[in-house]
């Protein structure tokens, strides 16, 4: 093991990709100081090729070379995984054949290689590469970023190499993951498997599913348990495979599973009916119930009052309140990025800390640590935008700092839809704040109009509010902060915020603290001395199907394709009209 003075920078690299949200994170001594998801260049949302122009940006903006970096980290181990793939196959066959012809060429093109393709994209690069495993990843993501010195962790997505659940214990700079359940048995593909059966992408829909199934009663639970999932008293699941195609077809359900629910899978474009919101009800509350007992049971198992969890399905904020509420542990930590784009930060914050043995370095963690956790991105100048703007022959007029926030929170009490561009992008699927776009969170019809003239998606879809922290125990049932947006919490006074007031009574809320973010919460406080309101609709700068917007280009095409009424990016204000 190589010994590093202080006064050298270490530079550790982690990639993600070849499943989905593939992305690039660069530490310094531990640090993450630059992260972004592919997507966000490649303008493919949720892309999973090699992050190669995510990986040159977070080299660019640390103002390196790829020989200053002393060590990359991939985010699974890719041998273990392609093992699992034959096994499955050779387990199920004749039935996967054509699963396995699709399947198996992209492996053996370019996924067995990564090794090569990094050192390809990284030329001049010589130092070590490892591989740590997925769900290892996922841990070391959530707990390097927490501010415990000690938890519980407990990870949960659809597959990584073998794991679908882990769970273990952290102290300082170490991770022990103790326990795990294994393919195809997998809470994450079980959500999956009903995604898709309701007619969204997997992958990409189960946050529409969790909306959708505010709006329905959980009639099939019975049904689910009976049938589909066998569920432990610790949290332990056995799926009935007879009724999952995900196996050896390219869908998630067969026949059987339609059988039992009486209804062919929805196609996307079908209505979407009574039954289906049941459905997604019950499907969310098996989830919910599922990992309420793993969390009791591991606190049994550590005794630790901390707990942090990762995995894509640590983005189901329904079930992250649940266990926050009801499981015995005091606090509940969950990253900015919980999924596989989370993972290229865990992966070089195993590298950092356990693979190197650096000691833990633990920040402030309503300052610095929230600061470094979410605005990593790409950002663009003044100078910039303006130079964008005189461009193309916009009009724009620029303001002083609180002239623009009296004037941006006017035109939103007034009723305007405003696009929110500022400073570094956001890190993870949300939007924080600096790629956003914000309304008055009074108006009831709200919801729908964003929904229909600026989103361009499903009418259930709810919107998110982001609220001052100090005012957080007035208008939520919650005793945290929540930074991230991965809380969803009753809402005390619905009738104050009723468009970011779900069917179901609840929001999906960020806190939003001056030390972390002070110009969004500048803009909220000023919001609140005009109308008595310390909330604002958020919701992140995109249209369906397309990613959140990255450059001033991309942001200003948001307002000649959709109604939002005006645009403020960096300290310049653009209308619709001119």
């Amino acid at each position: 093991m190589l010994e590093y003075t202080r006064d050298i920078k270490l530079y550790n690299l982690g990639i993600s990709c070849y499943y989905h949200d593939s992305a690039a994170a660069l530490l310094k001594d531990g640090h993450v100081i630059a992260a972004v998801e592919e997507e966000r260049f490649s303008r493919k949302k949720f892309d999973d090729e090699f992050p190669e122009l995510a990986i040159n940006w977070v080299i660019k903006e640390a103002n390196i070379t790829p020989n200053q970096i002393d060590s990359v980290a991939f985010y699974d181990k890719p041998v273990l995984k392609f093992e699992r793939l034959l096994d499955n196959y050779i387990a199920v066959s004749p039935r996967g054949l054509y699963s396995f012809l699709n399947v198996i060429p992209k492996w053996l093109h370019k996924r067995l290689w990564i090794k090569d393709e990094i050192k390809k994209h990284l030329k001049g690069f010589s130092g070590e590469i490892i591989f740590p495993e997925h769900h290892m990843s996922h841990a070391a993501h959530t707990f390097f970023t927490s501010p415990f010195n000690e938890s519980a962790i407990l990870t949960i997505d659809g597959v990584g190499e073998w794991s679908t659940t882990s769970f273990g214990t952290a102290k300082n700079n170490s991770i022990k993951l103790t326990n795990d359940i294994r393919w195809p048995h997998s809470l994450g593909l079980f959500y999956s498997a009903f995604t898709y059966f309701l007619g969204f992408k997997v992958n990409e829909g189960e946050y529409k599913l969790m909306g959708l199934s505010s709006y329905g009663k959980p009639k099939y639970y019975d049904l689910i348990l009976d049938n589909l999932i066998d569920v432990k008293d610790d949290g332990s699941i056995h799926l009935n495979m007879k009724y999952f195609a995900f196996t050896y077809d390219k869908v998630m359900t067969n026949n059987r599973f339609s059988e039992l629910f009486g209804i062919s899978p929805r196609k996307h474009n079908d209505e979407t009916l009574q039954i289906h919101f049941d459905i997604g009800a019950s499907a969310q509350r098996v989830l919910e119930d599922v990992l309420l007992k793993m969390a009791k049971h591991i606190h049994k198992k550590t005794g630790m009052k901390n707990l942090c969890l990762g995995g894509g399905v640590a983005l189901n904020g329904v079930a992250n309140y649940r266990i926050l509420k009801e499981s015995p542990f005091e606090n509940v930590h969950i990253p900015p990025s919980p999924g596989d784009g989370g993972s290229a930060a865990g992966a070089a914050q195993y590298l950092y800390y356990i693979h190197h043995k650096n000691p833990r370095m633990i920040t402030d963690y309503e300052t610095e640590a929230v600061k470094e956790n979410i605005y990593v991105g790409p950002s663009y100048s003044d100078t910039e935008i303006i130079s964008f703007l005189k461009s193309e022959n916009i009009r724009y007029k620029t303001f002083e700092r609180e002239s623009l926030v009296e004037t941006t929170a006017t035109l939103i009490s007034e009723g305007k839809i405003v696009g929110w561009y500022q400073g570094k992008m956001e890190w993870g699927p949300r939007a924080l704040g600096n790629r956003s776009i914000l309304a008055d969170p009074r108006d009831p019809k709200m919801k729908d109009i964003l929904n229909e003239k600026i989103k361009h998606r499903e009418q259930f879809r709810p919107f998110a509010p982001s609220i001052m922290e100090e005012f957080t125990s007035e208008y939520f049932d919650i005793s945290v902060y929540s930074p991230y947006m991965l809380m969803v919490a009753n809402v005390k006074q619905p009738e104050k915020i009723p468009a970011v007031t779900h069917v179901d009574g609840t929001g999906r809320l960020q806190t939003v603290s001056k030390k972390t973010n002070p110009l969004y919460y500048d803009l909220i406080n000023e919001f609140y001395k005009i109308t008595g309101i310390p909330v604002l609709i958020n919701t992140s700068m995109n249209v369906m199907g397309e990613p959140i917007v990255n450059t001033p280009s991309q942001a200003y095409a948001m307002i000649t394709k959709t109604d939002m009424d005006y645009l403020v990016m960096g300290n310049n204000l653009i209308s619709k009209t001119g």
